[in-house]
Order: C-alpha cells, then sequence, then structure tokens
C-alpha cells in the first residue's frame, strides 16, 4: 500500500537538495523504467500498476526491490508526467568516479550547459552515436534531475559520467580537445581528426575564456542562413556526426 510517507519522499526526490542528501533519484514511464531494471543501477523501490507487474514479472524477479502495486491516477501525481500508466523506481545515485581516458574514443564534454532538457537530449544522442563517456563541469545541469532522465529516453542508463575540472582533467589526459566555435575550423573540412574529446559550451556564453586555452582545435559547423547561433544539442549531434565519419 502506498503511504503518506512514501509520497514526500518521492516528491521531494524532485528538488536537487533532497536528491543528495537521499543520493537516490525517480525514473518514471514504462520505457525508462524498464531500461533502468535492466541496467547497473540499484533500483530501491518500485511502484508500478497491475498490468506493468504482471507483463514484466520475469524482470523483477530476484532483484532486491521493495515493490508497491499502485494505481495509474496515484502515478500521475507523484512524477512529472501528466499520462504515467505503467512505473515509477527510485533509483540509487552511481558514485562520481572519475575514469581514464577510454583510448582511442570520442568523449564529450559540457562547460556549463544549464537546461536540463539539453543535457538529456546530448546523453541520448552520446547513446545514438555509441559515446559511452561523458564529463562535466560542476556547473552543468544535475544528471539526476527528472528533466535530464525523461530527456534522454532510457540512455542515461548506458553511458559513463563524471563531474570535474575539465582544465585539469584535459592537462592529465593529454588528448585532443575539440572545442565548438563560431571561428573554428569548418567541421566539412577537416580530415582525419584523432580521438579525443569534443567540448561544448553554454548555451548562451560558450566555451569559458579559462578553458579556452585547454582546446588544442577549434571548430565550427557551417551555416548557410540567418540564425546566429545553433542550440548546443544539435551543435551536438552534427559534431558527433562529423567525427563519427571521419574517424576511422
Amino acid at each position: 500500500m502506498l503511504s503518506k510517507n512514501t509520497v514526500k519522499f518521492i516528491k521531494s526526490l524532485h528538488q536537487k537538495k533532497f536528491r543528495n542528501q537521499e543520493q537516490q533519484f525517480f525514473v518514471e514511464g514504462e520505457k525508462s523504467v524498464l531500461e533502468v531494471l535492466d541496467s547497473t543501477f540499484d533500483v530501491v523501490l518500485l511502484l508500478a500498476t497491475d498490468h506493468f507487474l504482471t507483463f514484466n514479472r520475469a524482470l523483477i524477479a530476484g532483484k532486491r526491490i521493495e515493490v508497491i502495486p499502485v494505481t495509474q491516477k496515484q502515478l500521475e501525481g507523484l512524477g512529472q508526467y501528466q499520462s504515467n500508466d505503467s512505473a515509477l523506481a527510485v533509483v540509487r545515485f552511481k558514485s562520481n568516479q572519475e575514469f581514464e581516458y577510454p583510448s582511442g574514443q570520442l568523449v564529450i564534454a559540457l562547460d556549463d550547459v544549464r537546461d536540463p532538457g539539453n543535457l538529456g537530449t546530448i546523453i541520448r544522442i552520446a547513446d545514438w552515436y555509441g559515446i559511452r563517456h561523458l564529463i562535466f563541469s560542476d556547473q552543468t545541469a544535475d544528471f539526476y534531475n527528472p528533466k535530464v532522465i525523461q530527456a534522454s529516453m532510457g540512455s542515461f542508463t548506458r553511458v559513463n559520467f563524471f563531474y570535474a575540472d575539465l582544465k585539469y582533467l584535459f592537462k592529465k589526459w593529454e588528448v585532443p580537445v575539440y572545442g565548438a566555435f563560431l571561428d573554428g575550423v569548418n567541421i566539412h573540412q577537416m580530415s582525419s581528426p584523432s580521438p579525443g574529446v569534443i567540448l561544448m559550451g553554454n548555451e548562451s556564453q560558450g566555451i569559458s575564456t579559462d578553458l579556452e586555452k585547454s582546446v588544442t582545435q577549434k571548430v565550427t559547423i557551417p551555416g548557410f542562413g540567418a540564425a546566429e547561433s545553433l542550440n548546443v544539442a544539435i551543435a551536438t549531434a552534427i559534431l558527433c556526426d562529423n567525427f563519427k565519419r571521419l574517424l576511422p
């Protein structure tokens, strides 16, 4: 039975303060909940309709998860979806553990990307292009924000990430850093780049002046119309596509 304390706890996870305090976040909707149940994340609580529980019994069996049957109406009052007719899961954070540069691979780095929707979309883009490693500046949006999880469409379960001092990390890794700038080299004219880091900047300010010094190659996406700039997530997708085409 769904208690008032459980409802209060889940609603508290809408706020970053309480997510950090509890080291937990929530995932909602059938697709994303199924993704997280089948991932390396630790699910501690599952609220689900009878229909969801019946059709996914095998996936849930054997896992140490508290399961509470609920109605669709109860689910809709807990998360951010206006319509959730399946499930909501409470999941533990993963530790903010630094990984070494994955040799021969692309890594996406975000410098102060603040919008949760953009972050979630970039995670989904990374997953689409098989880029499994992302690094974020401390000012970048919270990975566990419900809007990030929602926009990633389950891709958050298939990427590795951590928050760090990017300037320090780039110096440590000693790999090419390709920074997105309006005055960079035309990405369509690049040839045979080496694997490294694709660095994207803040939605309005771009890459910070301090971090610009760590960029080894400025790149740009040529425009053919009158728009002043591209959304950071769209720009990330275009750069990822070109680098995947160019790299061996």
